[in-house]
């Protein structure tokens, strides 16, 4: 008996909807980049893109633990000598709040061309309507 190897033409991906509302940040993450990934699927194929579909609604109302939104600090930087930002996380939640969740989702995620496919399946928004009613997103509660 041979190990079955999923090809992209096989897998059926479905869309789930999630609502962020009162989730932890980090717990929320870690099961959204599991369901990218297709870890919950028994056809996961580690060098396949075997995941589903995910649509979050209202990021803007998810939370932190303890003192994260006083005392993270997230970083980029500009380029340019001496470029180097700092934002703490309650500044981001409340200019940025999509993307404090896409970068807690790609840290989780594989960092090559795999990974930045999954990523694009993640649709986040910070209030509570989305554009994917056409789509028939189920439920997911975690």
């Amino acid at each position: 008996m041979k190990t079955y190897q999923a090809k992209e033409s096989e897998v059926t991906r479905d869309w789930y909807l999630i609502d962020a509302e009162g989730q932890v940040l980090g717990r929320m993450a870690s099961e959204i980049a599991r369901r990218l990934r297709g870890k919950h699927k028994p056809v996961y194929t580690p060098h396949t893109d075997t995941g589903d579909f995910i649509v979050v609604v209202n990021a803007e109302k998810m939370v932190f633990t303890g003192k994260k939104l006083r005392d993270k600090i997230y970083y980029h930087h500009s380029g340019y000598p001496g470029g180097l930002k700092a934002t703490t996380a309650g500044k981001m939640m409340q200019e940025k709040p999509v993307d404090v969740l896409s970068i807690a989702v790609r840290g989780m995620l594989p960092k090559n061309s795999l990974g930045r496919r999954m990523l694009k399946k993640l649709k986040i928004y910070a209030g509570n309507d989305h554009r994917h009613e056409a789509q028939c997103p189920k439920l997911l509660s975690l």
